[in-house]
């Protein structure tokens, strides 16, 4: 059994997030979200909390140690802030978090100290590809031996950052089996082409990034010969993306019941109307059914069990649960949550991109 209960570092972790999204992130997600990219002061302070570099062990530059249970703990907390702006931030994490799990003792000591220094880091991760259907088991994007070296040849949508990025973990096909490549931003065939304009969260630049006939020598492959385990690393995704929407599904929910205990119609509150009451009930219940499916599978995963199974009923309960969450928080605000004076019609377009977002979240 495990203890419901945190520990005082846990505790002051979660209220460090939650005070940096409630006094940082909630006062400029709106104008983040319509000028489509994030203040340069929300970058500056996101970054010093620490919070990547707090997953690190000492001797890559960091001052902690690798958690799943800590990171969906700030992450709900993140995504009680805004969604849009959180994922910008933790966008470098899609890039160090594999090389922590997987990588080489060379390519920890290359690439890790630079997710430890002051300035914002500049390398993220290239999964989702434009299909139907896609499969991050089964990837169109190819990784083909060539010598001492590999080429990439394959299309990558939805990359943060891509344009600004100095280096880039491509995930590609390589004989029958998902592996991840260190690939140079610079090097020859890597295409940047044009910003994605996502439904929400649309503070964080997406786009699609073409590879070419890219060639890199073969220690660029995550991990060398033994390579990694995609479905450990998609099982970290699966309960990072969880924990995001259960932070975004709370923030919905919190807003309408404070708003339904507002709100008076025929002479009392909407919140003495039965049909709001359940409601509201049912979001609370949803919500904290999730919170708990994530809990047990990041802690199953600190216990290096199979946390596999857990984790994606986790992601896909959280991806329905956040839409219908967000979708009730409009319906409870009336013609009110259509209109952007209130922030649920953005947390409701911000639901949808959940089930969408696979593999984009990595903390």
């Amino acid at each position: 059994m495990y203890s419901f209960d945190m520990t005082s570092e846990q505790r002051m972790l979660v209220d460090t997030v939650h005070r940096f999204a409630e006094q940082v992130l909630r006062p400029r997600h709106r104008d983040a979200e319509e000028a489509k990219s994030i203040p340069p002061e929300v970058l500056r302070k996101g970054w010093e909390l620490g919070l990547l570099p707090g997953s690190i062990e000492p001797e890559y530059g960091g001052f902690g140690e690798y958690s799943a249970l800590n990171s969906v703990l700030f992450l709900e907390e993140l995504g009680w802030g805004d969604v849009g702006l959180s994922l910008h931030l933790l966008a470098p994490g899609s890039f160090a978090i594999p090389v922590l799990l997987f990588g080489t003792e060379a390519q920890k000591q290359t690439y890790l100290p630079r997710f430890c220094s002051e300035d914002f880091p500049r390398a993220v991760a290239a999964l989702l590809e434009p299909t139907y259907l896609f499969d991050p088991e089964a990837l169109h994007t190819t990784a083909t031996p060539d010598g001492d070296a590999f080429i990439i040849q394959g299309q990558k949508t939805l990359v943060p950052l891509a344009p600004d990025a100095e280096l880039f973990l491509v995930y590609a096909n390589d004989r029958n089996r998902t592996q991840a490549f260190i690939v140079p931003a610079d090097a020859a065939g890597v295409q940047v082409g044009e910003r994605v304009t996502m439904m929400g969260s649309q503070a964080l630049a997406v786009h699609t990034v073409a590879f070419h006939r890219v060639r890199v020598p073969a220690e660029n492959r995550l991990g060398g010969p033994r390579g990694i385990r995609m479905r450990r690393l998609l099982t970290v995704a699966r309960m990072a993306g969880a924990a995001l929407a259960v932070g975004q599904a709370r923030a919905a929910y919190e807003y309408a019941r404070e708003y339904a205990k507002e709100r008076v119609a025929f002479g009392e509150p909407i919140a003495h109307r039965q049909s709001i009451a359940f409601m509201l009930a049912e979001m609370a219940i949803e919500i904290e059914a999730v919170r708990l499916q994530v809990w047990e599978a990041a802690y199953r995963f600190d216990r290096r069990e199979d946390a596999s199974r857990l984790a994606y009923l986790a992601k896909t309960a959280a991806d329905a649960m956040v839409l219908q969450v967000t979708d009730n928080a409009v319906q409870i605000l009336g013609g009110h949550g259509y209109i952007r004076e209130h922030p649920v019609e953005l947390w409701y377009r911000n639901g949808r991109g959940f089930s969408a977002w696979e593999g984009l979240v990595l903390a």
